[in-house]
């Protein structure tokens, strides 16, 4: 019970991940919204929607880790329940460690994406 504060310090660290994914996300949306009503380059757009989303599946990780973290502190404070507390915070952490890999992945097909969009207006 003396340490039931422990997993809700990670929290505002995935606070940060959800606001910069959030704000990706919407500059994306946008991106597609103009792409889709000035261009015919359906390639592109297509996908920059599979990168809509994956950042889509990493919000939802990063969500679902800070809850396992808020019911992880919940539980180690309110029960003594042996190691679920601790088995409840591991298994938010590979949540936002899977999250954190689709950022990983979404960064290195967006500059594949990029790239393309420039060589295709130099063409």
């Amino acid at each position: 019970m003396e340490n039931w504060h422990l997993p809700i310090t990670i929290v505002p660290g995935l606070g940060l991940l959800i606001l910069s994914t959030s704000n990706l996300m919407v500059t994306l949306s946008n991106e597609i919204s103009g792409m889709i009503e000035n261009s015919n380059k359906k390639s592109i757009t297509a996908r920059k929607l599979k990168q809509l989303r994956l950042l889509n599946m990493a919000m939802v990780f990063f969500y679902v880790a800070v809850a396992l973290l808020l019911i992880s502190a919940v539980i180690n404070g309110l029960y003594e329940v042996g190691k679920t507390s601790l088995y409840t915070s591991v298994l938010a952490i590979v949540f936002a460690l899977i999250g954190l890999i689709s950022l990983i992945v979404y960064s290195f097909r967006a500059v594949t994406i990029r790239q393309n969009q420039f060589k295709s207006k130099l063409d």
